[in-house]
C-alpha cells in the first residue's frame, strides 16, 4: 500500500510541476492534486526534499522507451533520430516530461539529490549510447573520428538544447524533424 501511496502522490505532484512548476509542489498541493489527506502526504515524505526526490525517481520510472526496441537499429543515426524526436514538446504528453526534466535540472544545482539523481540517470544514457556508437564504429556505420563519448554527450546535449528552446519557440513536428536529422547525420558520418 505505501508504495502505491507514494506513486500515487509523485504521480499528482508530477501534474503539478508541469502545470506550475517545481515551486508549486507542496504538502498541501499535493494532497489536493491527489485527493490524500494533508496527514498522508505528511506521513509519506518525511520532508518536501523528499517528496521532490521521489517525484522524480517516479518520473525516471515511467518514461517509456519510445523508440525501437532494438537499440541503434535499422541505423544508428535514425534511431538516434528517433530517440531525440521522442524527447522533443511536441506534443502535450512530450511536453509535460519536458516540463518536469527542465524543472528538476534547474533544482539539481541545489538541491545534492536531485543532482545525484540526475547524474546518475545521464550517466547511464551516456553508457548506453556510448555502448551503440562502439557497435556502429565495429560495423563500419561511425567515423572513428567521432569518439563514442563525444557523441553520447553530444546527442544528450543537443537534445536537450533544443527541447528547451522549442518549449517557448515552437515548431512544427516536420521542422522539427528536419533540424535533428541534419544534426544528427552530421554527427553520425559514416567512414567513407
Amino acid at each position: 500500500m505505501a508504495v502505491e501511496r507514494t506513486d500515487e502522490l509523485a504521480s499528482a505532484a508530477l501534474r503539478i510541476v508541469t502545470r506550475d512548476g517545481l515551486s508549486g509542489v507542496t504538502f498541501r498541493a499535493v494532497a489536493t492534486e491527489s485527493g490524500w489527506s494533508l496527514g498522508a502526504v505528511q506521513k509519506t515524505f518525511r520532508s518536501k526534499s523528499d517528496m521532490i526526490a521521489a517525484t522524480l525517481r517516479y518520473a525516471q520510472s515511467s518514461v517509456s522507451d519510445q523508440v525501437s526496441s532494438e537499440p541503434g537499429r535499422p541505423t544508428l543515426a535514425d534511431w538516434l533520430i528517433g530517440l531525440v524526436m521522442a524527447t522533443l514538446p511536441l506534443d502535450d504528453e512530450r511536453r509535460s516530461a519536458c516540463l518536469v526534466g527542465i524543472a528538476f535540472a534547474d533544482r539539481a544545482p541545489f538541491d545534492p539529490k536531485i543532482a545525484v539523481t540526475l547524474a546518475s540517470w545521464d550517466n547511464e544514457l551516456r553508457s548506453r549510447l556510448t555502448l551503440l556508437a562502439r557497435r556502429a564504429h565495429e560495423e563500419g556505420e561511425l567515423s572513428r573520428a567521432m569518439s563514442a563519448d563525444a557523441l553520447s554527450r553530444a546527442v544528450l546535449a543537443f537534445a536537450a538544447g533544443l527541447a528547451s528552446q522549442l518549449l517557448y519557440d515552437p515548431i512544427s513536428e516536420d521542422a522539427a524533424h528536419a533540424v535533428v536529422s541534419a544534426t544528427i547525420r552530421a554527427l553520425v558520418i559514416s567512414p567513407s
